[in-house]
């Protein structure tokens, strides 16, 4: 139910209200269902977990994943431990060799140590952002020049379909061995694995923006683009406070779509090719066959969605942020 108020001096008020009937209702569709949903999941995995058997040892349950996590994290905080130590050590070594010899150039070496599990999470999400970044810088201008333009849409089209449905996977080789012709350094500054997998990430994610925004653009309401033209704007003008607050919505689209697959297939690169990230640590565990494998595995399985799960959300906000209509992004 609503009320209207009228305040002195001031406009009628539309005011809701929220009877208790209706904040139960909110409570439950928030709160209770998504919990005993969980809930579910949570004892269906537990009671296949005991009946299923592997060569590694029974399928892990909730608890045994819960257990990793923790184990991970000390993992991490261990070996944070030890990169102190070591350039500590180095500090003492170099403060010793200047005191005995003024004229000795101290030399730091950087740490060598393995990546932890949390170091993984952090180089697959550069990996995956620096991807996506780099696709939005191409893909999001190419789909508005095709938009506004059907002899460009004529001339890209069939470009766009023939590539559209490859799977960035088939490029991963290519990508590989162009990266180590053209980026052949003794030092590299950036590492060709990152490259490679950036690369991949962001062939993956150039065909849904580029087609969303090209969509978004060419279906603007026409009296829009009458107003445009009796205003006269300058073309960059038009496309600044005409095409893009209108075809905002169809961006993100793509770009939220983008991101998703972006991530799927980020990690699926990982394993393929051995490149640091969440994927390598899923395939060294496999490799390694112990009889906590399976467990860490899974643990990294439910990052994998959780961090997807809010890549996702992330780009919600920021199509609510930039959008003029917020109706067009609720879910």
């Amino acid at each position: 139910m609503s009320t209207i108020t009228m305040t002195p001096g001031r406009l009628l008020r539309w005011k809701p209200q929220v009877d208790g009937r209706g904040l139960l209702t909110t409570t439950v569709k928030l709160v209770a269902l998504p919990a005993a949903g969980i809930l579910v999941f949570l004892l269906l995995w537990s009671a296949g977990a005991r009946n299923i058997d592997t060569s590694l040892g029974q399928f892990p349950g909730p608890l045994a994943v819960g257990e990793q996590f923790g184990a991970l994290y000390t993992e991490h905080q261990r070996s944070r431990e030890k990169e102190v130590a070591f350039y500590e050590r180095q500090r003492e070594r170099n403060a010793r060799r200047v005191a005995e010899d003024p004229g000795y150039e101290p030399k730091i070496r950087d740490y060598t140590g393995k990546e932890t599990f949390i170091d993984q999470i952090g180089t697959s999400l550069v990996t995956v952002m620096s991807g996506f970044l780099l696709a939005a810088m191409i893909a999001i201008p190419l789909g508005i020049a095709i938009g506004l333009s059907p002899g460009l849409n004529a001339a890209c089209n069939p470009i766009i379909q023939v590539f559209k449905p490859v799977s960035p996977l088939a490029w991963l080789p290519l990508v590989t061995m162009v990266v180590s012709a053209l980026y052949a350094t003794p030092d590299p500054v950036i590492a060709k694995s990152f490259i490679n997998s950036m690369i991949t990430v962001t062939l993956c994610c150039l065909w849904p923006m580029v087609i969303n925004t090209a969509v978004g653009v060419a279906s603007i309401d026409r009296d829009l683009v009458n107003v445009s033209r009796v205003l006269r704007l300058p073309p960059l003008q038009h496309v600044r406070r005409i095409v893009l607050p209108a075809s905002v919505p169809m961006i993100f689209t793509g770009m939220r779509l983008s991101l998703g697959v972006a991530w799927m297939v980020l990690i699926a690169a990982e394993m393929l090719a051995q490149n640091p990230g969440l994927g390598k640590f899923v395939w060294d565990e496999f490799q390694n066959g112990s009889s906590d494998s399976l467990a860490r595995i899974m643990a990294a399985v439910i990052v994998i969605g959780f961090i997807g799960f809010l890549l996702d959300r992330s780009m919600l906000q920021l199509q609510r942020f930039f959008s003029w209509d917020k109706g067009t992004a609720t879910h």
